[in-house]
């Protein structure tokens, strides 16, 4: 595996964990469909929330969450419709939102971690 890839895979762990922690339940991990793939989908209360994992060794490359532009939103909330066509049971009477978690830092382990919550629809 690729030095980005197991970065890319130690922060989805770390991100998986973080939820965990917070309370929600993990309904999907790599997610993947012909159009592509989801991190995580996640749920908690009456939310099922679709997350994209960006992790960064440093901001030379920009902050994580700039990666997430209009056309990668477009695509999560393809890529969501396509799951919520493949888990229909898992909606009922729940919301959808997508948020995304970037991780910052050398070591995902002990990155920073930032949480945004419903991120814009294009």
């Amino acid at each position: 595996m690729a030095a980005k890839d197991e970065l890319g895979r130690a922060g989805e762990d770390r991100a998986a964990r973080y939820f965990e922690e917070s309370g929600y339940r993990i309904l999907s991990r790599n997610w993947r469909c012909r159009s592509g793939e989801l991190d995580l989908v996640v749920t908690k209360g009456r939310d099922v929330v679709v997350v994209e994992v960006k992790t960064r060794r440093g901001d030379a490359f920009g902050h994580p969450f700039e990666a997430i532009d209009a056309r990668k939103r477009l695509r999560l909330w393809r890529l969501a419709a396509a799951w919520m066509a493949a888990h229909p049971d898992e909606l009922q009477g729940r919301r959808v939102r997508i948020d995304a978690v970037g991780l910052t830092g050398v070591d995902p382990a002990t990155a920073t971690l930032e949480h945004l919550v419903d991120v814009e629809v294009p």
